[in-house]
């Protein structure tokens, strides 16, 4: 479509055309694993589903648009799409990462790829001296979240792309928590944006997928950015189904709508939060006490659904509350219309060394909370009765 679109239009048009064949208004859901061809080697764009799906095509064309990217590819989960982006790098090379990261982040870099001799450094990646610190000859990949998973740290996106850029190394934010409709990298200077599109790109708590956002360029062996990741995403095979790629599609005709009211729930909740007597201390980036909260002004149109907070208790008391809440689902993960609470410290960053968590601040009384879209005052009410039992 040539007109120019806002976002609120893209999530529903953006890469989407009527079905060719049919004139099916939303894009079908190609369930097959291989296609016809009229001569060998003569086909019509498609040969076998894990390299390419007409309905996969679709949902990457419209996630290329809505992150303002060139490019986009998605893979069977969000660590499948992170292990991409390491797979670009060889023995020997070495990635900088933010020290404060979602626990299969952290798992996945140290348990797995630095089995295959990729090294790494982790770093408070807000602080330009010591981000500049680490970058050391063989560094090819700065890899970090803004905000941060659970910490909600928020870096200066513009700051690290230009470190990286300067060092002649790849430069990836994960952007899960904000959805492009809040946030979009690549126009802050990163070279790859990454989702769990398992989150709030889906928005239904039904799917589980990833996806690196992009604009091409060249690599330092003659190949291109683009033709690399499509390689190791063919190669590798961790790609979804058309099912789940079509259930994206629906997801994301609300995707707009749906991060709005998350958001002006999850203000209002952190409010309430942070005046509540049992609270010790509410992350969030939309909060004028938020250390970078002027980062993410700058930065973000809107601040999310996502937050952290402290109980003024232990962890025999934090778990009382968790127990008590009935309207938030005590459960991993985030970004659906539901809303989600959960224990970072022995839920989603367990697998994370307990003196690591203590360093970043992962404490027996931080919880997590994913603010749903169900009528906010509900939500109060669930919170105010479960404090009761702090």
């Amino acid at each position: 479509m040539d007109l120019p679109m806002r976002f609120e239009t893209k999530v529903i048009h953006a890469g989407v055309q009527p079905d060719a064949q049919t004139g099916a208004v939303m894009t079908p859901i190609y369930q097959t694993s291989t296609y016809a061809q009229a001569s060998p080697g003569e086909h019509r764009g498609y040969e076998y589903s894990r390299t390419d799906n007409p309905t996969r095509t679709v949902l990457q064309a419209q996630l290329a648009d809505l992150e303002s990217a060139e490019k986009a590819l998605v893979f069977s989960s969000g660590l499948a799409s992170i292990d991409a982006v390491v797979n670009l790098l060889k023995a020997g090379d070495h990635i900088v990462a933010g020290d404060d990261l979602y626990g299969g982040t952290r798992r996945l870099f140290t348990k797995v790829a630095a089995n295959r001799g990729i090294e790494f450094s982790f770093v408070d990646i807000g602080n330009e001296a010591a981000l500049r610190a680490e970058m050391l000859p063989n560094t090819k990949l700065v890899w970090f979240e803004s905000p941060t998973n659970p910490m909600m740290i928020v870096t200066d996106i513009s700051m690290v792309a230009d470190v990286a850029r300067r060092h002649g190394a790849l430069c990836a934010v994960d952007n899960t928590f904000m959805s492009p409709y809040f946030q979009r990298p690549l126009e802050l200077g990163v070279d790859i944006s990454m989702h769990s599109i398992t989150k709030y790109l889906n928005g239904h708590s039904d799917v589980v997928m990833g996806a690196l956002m992009f604009n091409d360029r060249p690599l330092d062996d003659g190949e291109t950015l683009y033709s690399r990741l499509k390689f190791l995403q063919n190669s590798i095979g961790a790609t979804p189904g058309p099912f789940d790629s079509f259930l994206v599609l629906r997801g994301l005709k609300t995707l707009a709508v749906r991060m709005q009211r998350h958001a002006d729930n999850a203000m209002k909740i952190a409010e309430y939060l942070e005046l509540h007597p049992k609270v010790e201390r509410v992350l969030y980036p939309g909060l004028a006490s938020h250390p970078q909260y002027e980062i993410a002004k700058r930065q973000a149109s809107g601040f999310s659904g996502m937050m952290t907070f402290l109980l003024r208790s232990d962890l025999a008391g934090t778990r009382r509350f968790l127990e008590a809440v009935r309207l938030f689902t005590l459960a991993e993960s985030l970004g659906g219309v539901e809303s989600l609470i959960e224990h970072p410290a022995t839920m989603t960053h367990a697998s994370v060394p307990a003196e690591v968590r203590k360093q970043i601040g992962i404490l027996d009384n931080l919880i997590r909370v994913s603010v749903g879209i169900e009528a906010v005052d509900d939500l109060l009410a669930d919170l105010d009765k479960a404090l009761a039992a702090v």
